[in-house]
């Protein structure tokens, strides 16, 4: 029975000597990706994006719009304040706020000779805001310090008001809606170093989930509910943002 014993704890050696071996061969394999310190530790960033538009018309034509006169403006600010808590990666927050205000005297919709609409005395405005949650991870392009790419992972919840009135006198009609909204989403951009302290941004959302829940109150009587769901996971040119950011 001995030779047996013997033989078997040759067998042993020989699995355990073979699965040591295959351990040790997987260990070596390495991609050999090299990663420079693109943001180095320690850093902030911070920056600011500010926007402003306004239109005035005066029995303006456009297609089947006719005789249009009223006006419009938008208004939005949205600051960023982000840390380095370690070479390319970044945590922080961004706050939005917006302001929409749209006043139209009159307008005329003519679809046909014989088939036409008339809107007079509407009146709309809105205020939105909004917090998120942030985090970036760098990656340089090659060794270059000065341009690179980075991905944001995304975390906003935000509300607003909003005003719409329509018609004059007995014929008065006006909604009041509360809006509450909570998104998470990944935003890949570009990185391009200006110069040490500011760099040139651009982002674009393409995968996210976004809720959105409205409660909408006509003339006081009468009130509605909505909920929306969504969920992206394409690039939506509308959601491309530039701006300049500070690394101090």
């Amino acid at each position: 029975m001995k030779p047996f014993r013997f033989l078997n704890i040759i067998i042993l050696l020989l699995s355990v000597f073979t699965v040591t071996e295959n351990a040790s061969a997987q260990e070596v394999f390495q991609r050999k990706l090299e990663q420079i310190s693109f943001v180095p530790k320690g850093q902030w960033i911070t920056g600011v994006s500010v926007s402003y538009s306004q239109s005035d018309q005066d029995r303006y034509q456009f297609l089947i719009v006719e005789n249009l006169s009223g006006d419009t403006y938008t208004f939005k600010i949205s600051p960023m304040l982000m840390f380095v808590f370690k070479d390319n990666l970044a945590a922080g927050g961004r706050f939005a706020y917006s302001r929409q205000r749209t006043r139209l005297n009159t307008a005329d919709i003519v679809l046909d000779s014989e088939t036409s609409y008339n809107v007079e005395n509407l009146y709309s405005i809105s205020h939105n805001f909004s917090g998120m949650a942030a985090m970036r991870n760098y990656i340089s392009l090659g060794h270059s310090t000065r341009f690179g790419l980075f991905n944001e992972v995304q975390l906003q919840i935000g509300g607003g008001q909003s005003k719409l009135c329509t018609g004059s006198g007995q014929d008065f009609s006006g909604t009041y809606e509360r809006t509450f909204n909570m998104s998470i989403g990944l935003a890949p951009g570009l990185a391009v170093f200006l110069n040490n302290y500011s760099a040139l941004e651009v982002n674009v959302g393409v995968l996210g989930f976004n809720y959105t829940q409205t409660k909408s109150t006509t003339d006081q009587i009468y009130v509605a509910h909505r909920d929306m769901k969504s969920a992206n996971f394409k690039i939506n040119l509308f959601s491309i943002t530039f701006g300049v950011a500070f690394y101090l």
